[in-house]
């Protein structure tokens, strides 16, 4: 029996395809290239601009997995898709011409989210179930593909890391037309919390009144149906920034006067702010996550240390691996490394 490997999959914005490095991909597994669109109930393209540069890729590198992930935040189309069943079958039809057309192993769908519309998309309670009708119907149409060519077509979704996401989806349908669930286990604090915390952290220590954490989403996903061996964890080549912060307790679970926007890629933080300029690094032990602060502005992110803790964790508990959001986002190439080299050992 072919032992399975552990999965190193990374996100890559379309533009960024020409900046990948022939080291870096011996190092993935899986490419997630973002991001298709749903529109008019079909998956397109036409707006992505390195496609022959995939091309080039998959010559150079035939044993790595490419996916087309679909969707994104405020990405749309999705819930008017999945609502008939012609819709549903124009979907899974485009996503086979999809398959034919480019050098793609498979579909990744990101829909965020499933019965909520807070990205400004269009949402519907009938999305619960209707997400799953068109997995089913995506899943048997690259199967027929698949048959056909004798070979496996992919089907993996990103998900959303928390409580919402299981509520407004059905898993233990859903993971069996998957070959993988992508936990999203970043963003999990930020856009709408003042408190600061930790983003992307293993655990949940004690004072952290959110409770969400990468452990935290597993158990939550498991639960709700979805094997263990089919979880791949999500790992954040950015931070998150709270301004205004309180300077006490180094700035960690403190009301800062600003919710957690975006912050500094990896490339910057390495370059600029970790142990630079007035800020700080501190190491969460709880957590198992590190965290910037100057006196009033807090950063949250992963380093390798918090990765390597990461990757034990895959291992020790049987998950099927790691994925990142987004390669153009660490230029020092250290996080890819430190994942790489973590589930390796």
């Amino acid at each position: 029996m072919k032992e399975r490997k552990t999965i190193v999959a990374g996100y890559v914005v379309d533009d960024k395809l020409p900046e990948l490095t022939r080291d870096d991909l011996l190092k993935l597994t899986h490419l997630n290239v973002a991001f298709g669109h749903v529109r008019s109930d079909e998956i397109k393209t036409d707006h992505l601009k390195q496609m022959d540069h995939l091309r080039d890729i998959k010559l150079e590198h035939p044993e790595l997995t490419v996916l087309l992930s679909v969707g994104g935040w405020s990405a749309g189309g999705f819930s008017e898709a999945a609502s008939t069943g012609g819709g549903r079958k124009r979907m899974a039809d485009s996503a086979v011409r999809v398959l034919t057309d480019f050098p793609f192993d498979g579909i990744d769908i990101d829909w965020e989210y499933p019965c909520y519309g807070e990205a400004g998309i269009g949402s519907s309670q009938g999305d619960k179930t209707n997400f799953t009708l068109l997995l089913k119907a995506m899943r048997e149409a690259l199967d027929r593909k698949g048959g056909q060519e004798g070979r496996h077509y992919l089907l993996t979704i990103a998900a959303g890391a928390d409580q919402y996401y299981v509520d407004g989806t059905e898993m233990d349908q859903v993971q069996k037309y998957l070959d993988f669930v992508q936990l999203m286990t970043y963003d999990m604090r930020g856009g709408f919390q003042i408190l600061t915390g930790h983003h992307t952290n293993l655990y949940t220590p004690a004072g952290d009144l959110f409770r969400i954490s990468t452990d935290a989403s597993v158990n939550l996903f498991v639960r709700a149906g979805v094997p263990k061996e089919k979880i791949v964890i999500g790992a954040a080549f950015y931070s998150r920034l709270w301004s205004q912060v309180p300077d006490r307790g180094s700035g960690l679970h403190q009301m800062a006067g600003t919710t957690g926007g975006y912050g500094p890629d990896f490339t910057a933080l390495a370059a600029d702010y970790i142990d630079k300029n007035g800020y700080v690094r501190y190491w969460d032990d709880e957590a198992k996550a590190p965290y910037l602060f100057n006196g009033h502005t807090f950063i949250s992110y992963d380093d390798e240390q918090s990765l390597r803790h990461k990757c034990g964790y895959v291992k020790d508990n049987g998950l099927a691996g790691v994925m990142f959001w987004e390669y153009g986002c660490d230029k020092t190439h250290r996080l890819l490394h430190a994942i790489y080299q973590g589930l390796k050992e």
